[in-house]
């Protein structure tokens, strides 16, 4: 399969809980969403809705949550001690806060994790994606829709720096890989 680069606009659109359909995230063609087919960067509905569209094609199409996100799962809801948050022997309320999305990991995998509730010893999180259980309703436009380079391709699937910025050997670099590819 042909693997294409794609640059759209889009407004994602939710419904509250009359049924009403509200603008969730957006987009804009000034800053557009760019992603490559087929390496599973975008939900693969959302692939197949746009991926045969040409430049400046509009489209609108709904993906229902099963086929999104999943259902929401109240037991991804977890209430965790809260010396695991412990930083220098504090509480790190710093980075542990109402609506914050953490990394958690248990040993041999890493989670986000929104903090949903802080206890005088406890720490809830919720583990199921932020729009989980959501149908998904999107609408937006086409801007450019062309093969994607071998390029483009290796730099999503083999990253090679992570962070420097271009700044490599200037004592600002975070790489963990060949700082020589860095741009």
């Amino acid at each position: 399969m042909e693997k294409k680069f794609i640059s759209l606009s889009y407004d994602l659109m939710l419904k509250d809980g009359d049924g009403k359909l509200y603008k969730y995230e957006s987009a804009p063609k000034e800053r557009p969403f760019r992603f490559i087919t087929g390496i599973g960067y975008a939900l693969d509905l959302f692939e197949s809705n746009v991926a045969a569209l040409k430049p400046g094609e509009k489209f609108e199409f709904q993906i229902p949550c099963a086929q999104a996100y999943g259902e929401y799962d109240k037991e991804n809801v977890l209430e965790l001690d809260k010396g695991i948050f412990l930083r220098d022997g504090k509480f790190d309320d710093e980075h542990v806060k109402l609506g914050a999305i953490i990394p958690l990991s248990d040993g041999e995998h890493t989670f986000n994790a929104t903090v949903t509730d802080i206890s005088a010893d406890k720490v809830t999180v919720d583990l199921n994606h932020p729009l989980a259980g959501e149908d998904l309703t999107f609408k937006g436009m086409i801007l450019e829709s062309r093969p994607a380079t071998q390029q483009e391709i290796d730099d999503i699937l083999h990253p090679k720096c992570h962070g420097c910025g271009g700044h490599c050997g200037e004592g600002d670099c975070n790489c963990q890989g060949d700082c020589n590819d860095c741009k």
